[in-house]
């Protein structure tokens, strides 16, 4: 790439302009990189002819270089040239990069500029957030034209409106190697992948969902950084024999994760500004309503383990806090989740008593029995204590602590299916598929939690996640009635005919748990009264129930909100009874009052009285 062709020579001095990275400064650019172990670090690209050493950087002390660059301008394509010693001289994309031609490809300057105007959106409190998960890959992708893009989401995002969600959790979608990916393998942390339309392509996609009253929540890498592509591996040049990868990398053993050898090193003060400066780059840049954090757990420990106190992470945990922070102080509605699935309480407690200050996290005390109870094949081995306690779990005393799910991307690939697969192998259009993975999704929106789905679910999309498997959208047609029960569940869980203000509050009671019948019924309620009280009953077994008695919280007429055995939702259903009842006088299940209601096999109903 080197030339002989003349070029422009930037003064070679530091800039006083602050900022790392790329810094658009009166007539050029400025630069700013931390490179430690370099002798000399220069800027080559377009501007200067792609000469080597053209534009050489300043030392600016503590490791860190930058230099000013008139000319240069947005559209430049560019590297950065290190010498490091003896060695031949480096060619690495800017850490910072906010584009990329490709994940192998060169840099480019940057254009920061987008029209928001009318975006005033306002984040939903965080108990009414209904979260749809969402791989922009393959969402809204015709077969074999590559992988879908942000722009090919927008024309979907009127239905997703109408499904009643109000938050999209997209996969990660740092530049990454190849076109094809999940997205947990990001090779420049601060460029958006440009086969899924880069910068201006998440822009109009955030500024689009927000005008449908959605926010955008993404998923973000911190555990480990490629191993494709990555142009941080050995960045400067060093290396030895406890330091494989370089500055950005922990030595050989703290390195090791299950992605690959590159596990960022936390112990580095330069390393923990990075990542916190990701975060927040997402969120100020990108207009992001929140953010969800990968593997929290291998972050916090070398050996992804809850219960191993000497692989624990400190500089690590230490840095989870600090993000959490920083967007607390500065934008405390804007939310964080973490994926530590240890049911630890300490990932979402207070940084003040100690805690890493999460918002919220994936709750794996529900997801896991819950999938459970609806998986296994004989009614018989269904645990409704452990259902029971699924429904009760929490973190910290706090519902919203955790979201609850039982489809996400791990939980329908890595050896397993989307729930309807699962409960009949090769037949996930069948009754009891039908049946079971929406009994399933009625707990997830019922119980105390935020709800989450993940993309296709609600209309039955079968097998397991591909990156190279668009959703098959001819689903929703075929299983237009499930997308209806979906809705209607989500609907009611938003309180959207204000009669089921319960279901966005605290409080739960389960007050009915029938291993024998295979029947669980519980309370739900915000502040209790009329339109507030829900109760919901759960049928797990294969078996009708024409007059089933339970205890109801305040006597009076309760009307059936949603049956799932209605036949709108599918032909083949029951349409099982499901009748209005009157709760009288007289104690059960610990309630002041019973009722008797009607339910069909693999069924829940949802109850509650109109308001006075």
């Amino acid at each position: 790439m080197a030339t002989n062709r003349p070029a422009a020579v930037s003064s070679f001095s530091p800039t006083a302009h602050p900022g790392m990275g790329t810094i658009l400064i009166p007539g050029g650019v400025a630069f700013r990189v931390w490179a430690p172990f370099a002798s000399a670090v220069f800027a080559a690209g377009t501007f200067n002819q792609w000469s080597e050493t053209a534009n050489p950087f300043a030392r600016e002390g503590n490791g860190y270089w930058s230099v000013e660059i008139p000319g240069a301008k947005i559209g430049d394509e560019y590297q950065f040239v290190i010498r490091a010693d003896a060695q031949p001289l480096i060619w690495h994309n800017n850490p910072y990069a906010s584009e990329l031609v490709n994940s192998s490809g060169n840099a480019v300057i940057h254009d920061p500029n987008f029209d928001w105007a009318g975006d005033h959106f306002t984040m939903p409190p965080w108990n009414e957030l209904v979260i749809y998960e969402m791989h922009v890959g393959t969402f809204n992708d015709a077969p074999g034209e590559g992988p879908g893009t942000f722009d090919e989401i927008l024309p979907k995002l009127p239905y997703l409106r109408d499904l009643g969600i109000n938050a999209i959790e997209i996969m990660p979608v740092a530049e990454y190697a190849m076109d094809y990916s999940w997205g947990y393998n990001p090779s420049q942390p601060f460029s958006v992948e440009s086969a899924l339309g880069g910068p201006q392509g998440l822009y109009r996609f955030v500024k689009a969902a927000h005008a449908h009253g959605i926010a955008v929540l993404l998923d973000v890498v911190y555990n480990h950084v490629g191993p494709g592509d990555l142009d941080l591996w050995r960045f400067d040049g060093w290396s030895d024999a406890t330091h494989n990868g370089g500055i950005y990398i922990y030595d050989n053993d703290r390195a090791h994760t299950s992605w690959g050898d590159t596990r960022p090193d936390y112990g580095r003060k330069e390393v923990r500004q990075y990542f916190r400066d990701n975060a927040l780059f997402w969120l100020n840049k990108y207009r992001l309503d929140g953010l969800r954090f990968d593997s929290v757990v291998n972050i916090r420990n070398r050996h992804g383990n809850n219960n191993d106190p000497a692989g624990d992470l400190p500089d690590g945990w230490g840095l989870l806090q600090w993000i959490n922070n920083d967007i607390r102080a500065s934008q405390p509605w804007k939310i964080t989740i973490a994926e530590d699935l240890q049911n630890n309480e300490w990932i979402t407690k207070d940084s003040g008593s100690g805690g890493a200050s999460f918002g919220t996290q994936w709750d794996a005390g529900f997801v896991h029995p819950i999938r459970r109870a609806i998986i296994t094949p004989n009614d018989a081995d269904r645990d409704m204590l452990a259902v029971r306690d699924a429904l009760y779990h929490r973190y910290n005393g706090d519902a919203m602590q955790r979201v609850i799910y039982t489809e996400s991307h791990d939980e329908v690939a890595n050896g397993k299916s989307r729930v309807p697969e699962e409960i009949w192998p090769g037949n996930a259009d069948s009754w009891f598929s039908r049946k079971r993975s929406t009994l399933g999704a009625a707990l997830v929106f019922a119980a105390p939690g935020i709800p989450m789905i993940f993309q296709g679910q609600e209309f039955l999309e079968d097998g397991y996640f591909q990156d190279t498997h668009p959703l098959d959208w001819e689903r929703l047609r075929t299983f237009s009635g499930i997308h209806l029960l979906y809705r209607d569940l989500i609907r009611l869980r938003r309180n959207w005919f204000n009669h089921t203000s319960g279901l966005r509050g605290q409080h739960i009671n389960v007050h009915h748990v029938n291993n024998s019948d295979k029947v669980v019924a519980f309370h739900r309620w915000e502040q209790g009264g009329p339109g507030d009280d829900v109760v919901v009953v759960a049928n797990f077994a294969n078996r009708n129930y024409d007059s089933y008695a339970i205890g109801m919280p305040r006597a009076g007429q309760w009307l059936v909100r949603f049956n799932s055995d209605w036949q709108g939702y599918s032909a083949d259903f029951g349409n099982h009874l499901g009748y209005d009842t009157v709760a009288e006088a007289g104690s059960r299940d610990t309630m002041p009052y019973h009722a008797n209601v009607g339910i069909g096999p693999y069924t829940v109903l949802i109850l509650s009285q109109d308001n006075a």
